[in-house]
């Protein structure tokens, strides 16, 4: 069953003429994840990987294609979490930084605070030598005209919505039976300066715990962090219910208390996985024993040989 490595490029609606973006790119990052489990890395190495893969495809909502704020600026947060230790780093409302998974991950593994925010991120960022980028190259022409005809005074935020590529995660179980997760966002459309999702919160935005499973959430922010989304889920695995039946639990959970529709992948130390969602569709792929699983819509599970380029 090990290694396995499952990714999702955002829960919500994508238009037609975006879908195929969407499943290229997480195929694509799943891929990317899986080389680094079968060449011995671990499962926080494959989901970083992984992650990153998305965060430089401007098809997602995560590093270079973020959602603008308000203002018509990219304010970014990110999160990992592993297993073994529950060693995690975060951080939120960065800008200027090409990779924010990767400066989570040192905030992970060169301090010892589990968030770092906005100026002070940066200035972490600079100390560890991580180049700034300017902030016009994670902007993307249609992030732009998204945030522009959301600001129109008749704009419905819903139709505004559509379209939003969101969150983008991984979540990975390496031969070791260590399990990881990694998470990334622009966050939300037109959101207020400084506004922090679920992405960077333990707890809704990930969980990793070698003692029960790993997870990665996307969806409505608020609504993931009133139910702490990861949390709970795992909290149903530990219950006794499959990673499946857990998600799904999870998910309604959000729906029936908050309003709040979403997605989440989910794996176990065993290898089992998952990906659900409560939303119209969820780019997802999940790469094991050498086989490619991925789907956008509900129910579907195509399959290929993880060495033949779609």
């Amino acid at each position: 069953m090990l290694p396995v490595v499952v990714v999702h490029g955002g829960a919500g609606h994508i238009p037609k003429e975006r879908s195929e973006l969407s499943t290229s790119g997480v195929t694509s990052a799943v891929r990317a994840g899986y080389a680094v489990l079968r060449g011995g890395g671990s499962s926080m190495d494959a989901v970083v990987e992984a992650v990153t893969y998305l965060e430089n495809n401007p098809a997602f909502n995560a590093g270079c294609g973020s959602v603008l704020n308000v203002k018509g600026d990219v304010e970014m947060d990110a999160f990992v979490m592993e297993g073994k230790t529950l060693g995690s780093g975060a951080v939120s409302a960065v800008r200027n930084i090409a990779n924010p998974i990767q400066l989570a991950r040192l905030v992970m593994d060169k301090t010892s605070h589990l968030c770092l925010t906005a100026e002070g991120a940066k200035q972490f960022a600079r100390s560890m030598g991580v180049p700034e980028v300017p902030q016009e190259s994670l902007i993307t022409e249609y992030s732009r005209m998204r945030w522009r005809k959301n600001l129109a005074p008749d704009a419905n935020p819903v139709e505004c919505q559509m379209g939003k590529m969101g969150t983008v995660g991984a979540v990975a179980v390496d031969s070791q039976g260590n399990v990881a997760c990694a998470t990334s966002t622009g966050g939300i459309l037109n959101k207020m300066e400084g506004r922090v999702g679920d992405t960077p919160c333990i707890g809704c935005g990930g969980y990793a715990d070698n003692m029960v499973g790993a997870v990665s959430t996307t969806g409505h922010g608020e609504a993931i962090m009133k139910v702490v989304l990861a949390k709970h889920i795992l909290y149903q695995m530990e219950q006794g219910q499959s990673v499946e039946a857990a998600s799904d639990l999870g998910l309604a959970c959000m729906k029936f208390r908050a309003a709040g529709l979403g997605g989440v992948i989910t794996v176990d130390p065993q290898g089992h996985w998952a990906a659900r969602f409560s939303s119209r569709q969820m780019a997802w792929a999940a790469a094991q024993k050498d086989t490619l699983h991925y789907g956008l819509y509900e129910g579907e599970n195509f399959t290929q040989s993880i060495d033949v380029q779609h």
